[in-house]
């Protein structure tokens, strides 16, 4: 009996999913592309954020070469007023050198000015382009989410109905068995269960053998199609979840 109760619970949960299935095919393929573009919202927004702080890290080094700079040309001008006020060549060498490694160090700075204005600039560009081109994905999101919820309406009353009568369901059904119905579940297209008819499988309609069709019938028994893998049960147990179902 505890078998029987199985598989009809099982069955019953599968007539409940099928119809599930049913009323998301009415939906078209309006939640796929609903995800697909709101993933690619997602990852523009993503792209923006990197975009910004390359921008402003950009400047923010730029500025900051840029106020080095002024301090070192500040240098330079002392350097030049000192280079009067030497005493020996000692000395005088030893401000040359300083003032040489401030030239130095302004070229490489203002190369490197040069170099961040470009990146940030490039930044900045990029960013419009993005702006751009998320506006224009979030009005399609906009328009695809519109008429999703729209089909939704239509069938969100038996939807919930479905999804509530499959949580009581659920409740009734081991772990174990569980885990078995999905895995099945994802492998055969939805179909997971099935009755036999007329002396066949009900998913991939191969004959079942005489002696399992026998054994079957006494529902004492967990048989599986031996063509397709699918947990297959009797007539009586199907009628029996059709009319709870």
């Amino acid at each position: 009996m505890a078998l029987e109760n199985m598989l009809r619970n099982l069955y019953t949960l599968q007539l409940i999913d099928l119809n599930l299935d049913e009323l998301e095919e009415l939906k078209g393929d309006l939640p796929t592309e609903t995800r697909e573009l709101e993933e690619r919202v997602a990852g523009l927004q993503a792209k923006l954020r990197e975009l910004e702080h390359t921008m402003k890290a950009a400047f923010a080094s730029r500025d900051t070469a840029d106020n080095e700079i002024v301090s070192l040309n500040a240098k330079m001008e002392k350097y030049k007023v000192q280079q009067f006020q030497v005493r020996n060549n000692k000395e005088y060498d030893a401000l040359t050198k300083e003032m040489d490694g401030a030239v130095g160090t302004i070229a490489r700075l203002e190369k490197e000015m040069e170099t961040l204005e470009a990146k940030a600039t490039m930044a900045r560009t990029e960013i419009e382009t993005t702006k751009g081109e998320l506006e224009e994905v979030n009005k399609i999101l906009e328009e695809k989410r519109q008429a999703l919820a729209e089909v939704s309406k239509t069938t969100e009353e038996e939807e919930l109905k479905c999804k509530h009568e499959r949580q009581k369901m659920l409740a009734r059904i081991k772990k174990s068995d569980l885990t078995m119905y999905e895995r099945i579940r994802r492998a055969k297209k939805g179909k997971a269960v099935v009755p036999v008819r007329r002396g066949a499988c009900g998913g991939c309609f191969n004959k079942v053998p005489p002696q399992m069709l026998l054994e079957l019938r006494q529902n004492n028994k967990f048989y599986t199609c031996e063509h397709c893998g699918r947990i297959i049960v009797s007539d009586e147990i199907a009628e029996a979840a059709s009319q709870s179902a």
